[in-house]
């Protein structure tokens, strides 16, 4: 706002000091600041009138003003005020006028440290509806008890706030902050967004199934699962997600939980397997975890004196590493020389039989024998059925749970005999057919 000189305005006699008046105006929220006259102005206006009267004291207007709408008075941390501050430093105003002293501030350890910059460069304050001076001890008494009285205003004012909001989350009611995953704001209130709620439930079914944080990241990332943003899910996002009572139609206030205004999305029983895992240590699940370990090759792997090889595991640093030991080893026999394979990594292993299989599904001619074998059994099952529900199974082999993938192998290979040179792996062809049959009328790999 341009304040207009008038004739009436007195002039400023010569002799006196010149002192330059900065007008510091602030409203907590940012409600009603669009209008073309709003509470800022009022205050402004009021301060510059402030300014003009004393103009035969030396007082003049800065021609910059100093406006922080929507900042509470909590806080120094203001844009208008802190570049006020740096004025201030820079020797450029003499006074502050404001309307109130709680525009400046409503905390009494705030302004003490104002009040200390301000006298460190000859700076007074004053409010336009509460006379007072700074620079006199009665003056500096009166500010001290306004303050006290604007902090303890501020003190009362939070303690509704925070009343009502108790009493509103005791209804179930959102009380707004970062949106979760699986919902979307209407009117104020939560309401599911159907895509991103099975996101979630993929994260409490995968939980429960591993009580693993780790695999159950694994497999939300192998479906491309990821947050309101776009990023894959992390750990860190997985335990959010099970922690949230909010998916189970509840909120929650200071460790008291009221049932919500919105739908739930995870089933009750779902949320409570989910919760009796999480109160098992990760240490324990993962013991667990580890003796429940889907062996893929186990009953189809040998070594080269016709004996199987045994699924086995160790730990280091926390890690675990599988592996298929010979008998012999496990037994503490004699070897018999360089001829025997004692341990392969069953990740190794394993792996290059997956690629084989999934080699398999790929060939044309592979298939079309699959088709053939499987309508002995299947006389209505089409060569199109067959050959589409076998090219599915590759592309989401990374989908298929331990048990699956293991059901698939075992039709698909008839051994792997490993030793000290590599592997030969000797598929079965004719296992083709019956997963071609069950996979062709509909059925999953399980």
């Amino acid at each position: 706002m341009t304040r207009r000189k008038t004739s009436a305005e007195p002039a400023m006699p010569a002799s006196v000091q010149k002192r330059r008046c900065a007008v510091y105006t602030r409203k907590s929220t940012d409600e009603g600041l669009e209008k073309e006259f709003n509470t800022l102005d009022a205050q402004r206006e009021a301060c510059e009138a402030y300014i003009a009267s004393q103009r035969a004291e030396g007082w003049v207007l800065v021609p910059h003003g100093y406006d922080d709408g929507g900042f509470s008075g909590g806080s120094l941390e203001r844009p208008a005020l802190q570049r006020l501050l740096r004025d201030i430093e820079s020797d450029q105003v003499d006074v502050i006028v404001v309307y109130k002293i709680d525009r400046l501030s409503r905390s009494l350890m705030d302004f003490a440290k104002l009040v200390e910059v301000m006298d460190a460069h000859g700076v007074t304050f004053v409010s336009v509806t509460q006379s007072f001076n700074t620079t006199t001890s009665m003056g500096r008494l009166t500010l001290n008890i306004l303050l006290s009285f604007a902090q303890f205003e501020r003190e009362v004012i939070g303690e509704r706030i925070r009343d009502k909001v108790a009493a509103s989350t005791a209804r179930g009611m959102w009380m707004g902050g970062k949106v979760p995953l699986g919902y979307e704001v209407a009117n104020r209130k939560l309401v599911v967004n159907d895509a991103e709620a099975k996101s979630v439930r993929q994260v409490f079914e995968f939980f429960a199934e591993t009580a693993s944080g780790t695999e159950t990241v694994q497999r939300l990332q192998a479906k491309r699962v990821t947050s309101k943003s776009g990023r894959l899910l992390n750990k860190g996002d997985v335990y959010k997600i099970l922690n949230l009572r909010t998916y189970v139609g509840e909120v929650e206030h200071k460790g008291r939980i009221y049932p919500g205004e919105h739908q739930a999305i995870v089933p009750r029983a779902l949320w409570n397997k989910v919760h009796a895992l999480l109160q098992t240590s990760p240490r324990a699940r993962a013991a667990q975890n580890g003796r429940h370990q889907t062996a893929l090759l186990k009953g189809l792997i040998f070594g080269l004196d016709g004996r199987a090889l045994s699924p086995t595991h160790s730990r280091k640093k926390g890690r675990m590493y599988r592996y298929y030991v010979a008998q012999r080893v496990l037994k503490e026999e004699p070897t018999g020389g360089d001829d025997i394979l004692r341990r392969i990594s069953a990740a190794q292993i394993e792996g290059a039989v997956i690629g084989q299989v999934r080699a398999l599904l790929r060939q044309p001619e592979i298939v079309a024998g699959g088709w053939l074998a499987a309508r002995q059994e299947a006389p209505d099952l089409s060569e199109e059925d067959a050959r589409e529900a076998l090219a599915r199974l590759d592309p989401l082999w990374e989908e298929l749970f331990p048990a699956e993938q293991q059901r698939i192998i075992h039709a698909l290979v008839d051994r792997v005999v490993v030793g000290p040179t590599g592997a030969d792996i000797r598929l079965r062809v004719e296992g083709l057919g019956s997963l071609a049959r069950d996979l062709g009328r509909g059925g999953r790999a399980a």
